[in-house]
C-alpha cells in the first residue's frame, strides 16, 4: 500500500497534516496552520521538493 497524507485539527483548532508509510507509520508531522488551504500547501509542497531533495548529513561522525 501506498503512503499517505492526512489532514486533521489539531487540540487548539489549527490545521496540521501527516505523512503515513503503506504500513501506517507515520514518518512526517507537520507544524501548524492556521488555514485548510495553508496546510494543502504545506502537503503540496512536501510532495513537489522531497522527490529532489538530497541528504545533508549535519552529524559529528
Amino acid at each position: 500500500m501506498a503512503g499517505k497524507f492526512e489532514l486533521f485539527d489539531d487540540a487548539a483548532g489549527k490545521f496540521r497534516w501527516r505523512l503515513k508509510a503503506g504500513n501506517g507509520e507515520i514518518i512526517a508531522q507537520s507544524q501548524a496552520y492556521e488555514s485548510k488551504e495553508s496546510a494543502k500547501k504545506g502537503i503540496a509542497s512536501v510532495q513537489t521538493n522531497a522527490a529532489g531533495a538530497t541528504l545533508v548529513d549535519l552529524t559529528a561522525k
